[in-house]
């Protein structure tokens, strides 16, 4: 199995922020009822280095409670499946994990759609935008990776554009860093 990252991975972007802006764009009061709120948690997160990302972003996912979620869900793919990278496209098997910091719910009609096997995520009440457990990220994806495919599954590649994915390039045979369409081998995952 090859396992990905999403964001800036294999999608040309960050798919949370794209939703957030289409969201803003298409419920006004948004702005009026998040930004008070959404302020004062990035400088507390950022600035004063308080918090943990998870709570930064739940702070951030109240937006949710002011959408029509499953509609804003389907027309942001409508809009945005383009942005699925064509590296991906050409490669994608059926047995694909998608790992990522993004939600579930965000991210699942993707999946479907592309015919991913695996998709592991943050999981985000899409009412509420209150987290079930951690972000998934970091150690996190190694975590949730284990729990579904047991202590000594491996990974045959991993992909992603962000170095604070090498808990999981370790679990791989092979791993790649992902700059646009452009694929760097991983040189300080250890090959298993």
């Amino acid at each position: 199995m090859n396992a990905y990252d999403f964001d800036k991975t294999i999608y040309d972007g960050d798919s949370t922020a794209d939703f957030y802006l289409f969201c803003l764009k298409r419920h006004k009061k948004i702005i009026i009822m998040c930004a008070p709120s959404l302020l004062g948690a990035t400088l507390r997160f950022y600035a004063a280095k308080k918090g943990t990302k998870t709570q930064f972003k739940e702070v951030m996912y109240r937006f949710l409670r002011y959408c029509d979620c499953k509609r804003d869900v389907h027309d942001f793919w409508e809009k945005n499946r383009k942005k699925i990278k064509r590296f991906y496209l050409e490669q994608k098997r059926p047995d694909d994990v998608i790992i990522s910091a993004s939600p579930v719910f965000l991210l699942r009609p993707i999946c479907s759609e592309l015919g991913v096997g695996t998709l592991i995520a943050s999981i985000v009440d899409p009412e509420t935008g209150i987290y079930s457990g951690e972000n998934c990220h970091g150690e996190e994806k190694v975590r949730r990776f284990r729990e579904i495919f047991g202590e000594n599954a491996v990974v045959d590649e991993f992909y992603s554009d962000s170095r604070s994915d090498e808990p999981m390039a370790k679990t791989a045979r092979k791993a790649f860093l992902v700059k646009g369409e452009s694929l760097t081998e991983w040189r300080t995952a250890p090959n298993n």
